[in-house]
Order: C-alpha cells, then sequence, then structure tokens
C-alpha cells in the first residue's frame, strides 16, 4: 500500500514538470534536477519499505499435553453413565465441519465403554467466522429444558451445512419439542448464561479451536478411536 502511494507521488511529480507551461531555460532545467533529485529520494525510500522486516505474527500459546484441567460437568449434557471412572469432554461448535465429522467417533467409543465411559458436550460457538453457531447452541441446551438435547444435538449436526432460524425451528418441531417453550427458553438469559459458563471453562483450559476433546482433563492429541482407546485405557488401569 505505501509502495503505491509512493509510485503514484512520483508519476504526480513527473505529471506536474509535463503540465508547466513555456517558461526559462534555466528555469526548466532546475525543475528536472529537483524532479530527479526527488525521485531519487523516493526510490530509496521506497528500498527501505520493501527491505523493512515485517512485525512476526504473535505466537499461539504453547500447550502442555500432559497437563491435566479442572473441568466441572457443571449443567453440561453427559451422554452415559454419570458414575463412569472416565470422562470425555468436548468443547465445539455446530457449525464446525471437524466437529460434526467426530461426532460418529465419540459414539463408536462409547459403544466399547458402555459401563465405564461418559461423554460431556461443552458448548464453544465461534461465532467469528460462524455465525449460526450461538444460535444452535442456544437450540440444544434449549431442547435439553424439554429433556431432548442429545435428539436435538444430533439432528442440528446432522445438517450443519444448512443451519439457519428456519431449520432450527423445523428441527426442534421434528424432534418432538414443545416449539413456543423451545423457543422462549432459546431466547432467555438463562440459556445465554450457560453457552457463556462452558465458553469461560474453555478458556480457562487453553481450548484454541474446536473440537478440542479431554479424557479426564488431560488433552486428546490423537483424535481416533485408538487414541481414545489408548488414554481411556490407560486412565482405567491408574483407577484399578
Amino acid at each position: 500500500m505505501r509502495m503505491t502511494s509512493l509510485s503514484l507521488l512520483a508519476a504526480g511529480l513527473l505529471a506536474l514538470g509535463a503540465c508547466g507551461g513555456p517558461g526559462n531555460q534555466a528555469d526548466i532545467e532546475e525543475i528536472k534536477k529537483s524532479q530527479k533529485d526527488i525521485l531519487d529520494k523516493l526510490a530509496s525510500l521506497e528500498k527501505s519499505v520493501k527491505e523493512a522486516p515485517r512485525p512476526a505474527a504473535p505466537a499461539r500459546p504453547q500447550i502442555d499435553p500432559n497437563k491435566v484441567y479442572d473441568i466441572p460437568t457443571g449443567d453440561s449434557p453427559v451422554r452415559g453413565p454419570r458414575a463412569a471412572k472416565v470422562t470425555i469432554t468436548e468443547f465445539a461448535d455446530y457449525q464446525c465441519p471437524f466437529c460434526a465429522q467426530s461426532a460418529p467417533l465419540i459414539d463408536e467409543v462409547l459403544k466399547a465403554y458402555p459401563n465405564d465411559v461418559n461423554f460431556v458436550y461443552k458448548q464453544f460457538p465461534l461465532s467469528s467466522i460462524h455465525p449460526q453457531a450461538l444460535p444452535a447452541s442456544k437450540a440444544t441446551l434449549a431442547a435439553a429444558k424439554q429433556g431432548k438435547f442429545w435428539e436435538m444435538h444430533d439432528r442440528v449436526y446432522k445438517g450443519f451445512r444448512e443451519i439457519s432460524p428456519t431449520k432450527l425451528k423445523e428441527w426442534a418441531k421434528e424432534v418432538g419439542l414443545d416449539v413456543a417453550k423451545w423457543e422462549a427458553d432459546m431466547n432467555s438469559p438463562e440459556v445465554q448464561a450457560q453457552v457463556d459458563k462452558d465458553m469461560a471453562v474453555g478458556r480457562s483450559s487453553d481450548v484454541q479451536g474446536t473440537p478440542t476433546f479431554f479424557v479426564n482433563g488431560k488433552r486428546v492429541m490423537n483424535r481416533s478411536v485408538e487414541g481414545f482407546k489408548a488414554m481411556i485405557d490407560a486412565e482405567l488401569k491408574a483407577k484399578s
């Protein structure tokens, strides 16, 4: 941007020389000399701008993969036995394609450990890039008020590419909600506060993107069935 401005200024100076009327030859030579001096200085300045080091982007804080975070379940929905020895916690965004792809993976892991593992879902809508993520979070939490969080959760992920106010209402009817009550709950301060609480817990747990998973508070680095099983087996062995 600065280089373009300098180039335009140089062109303007040349144009000024070309637009002058007839005059004294000595004056014309003086003008030409002045122009040359200015253009030389501009060229030097342009070179300095090109060679000036650009400020480095701030580095993301390093994550310690061995750190164990205290992540309370709180009011978050739980799938599986509440007294399970191992808890998988996910911070997720309903418009995030990687979160949608992870849903079947979690189902597979839970089926492998029906008595020992449960799953806690935390809302972490990235509203700056996913404008429908927050409404979707509130829609599922409003469904929880009628005991249908997981039905709405699964339906939203099934259609995550087409989330809109109209679709959310359509899906609320589809899963059997009292839509008038659902709409009132969705727009309530209580539901917004629950989203805010999940976001705060996520930030205190160094969540930087979605999905982010934890197994008993320890960040999951290998997001595969095998990776989850290795961490779960280690936790079960430690508890036995």
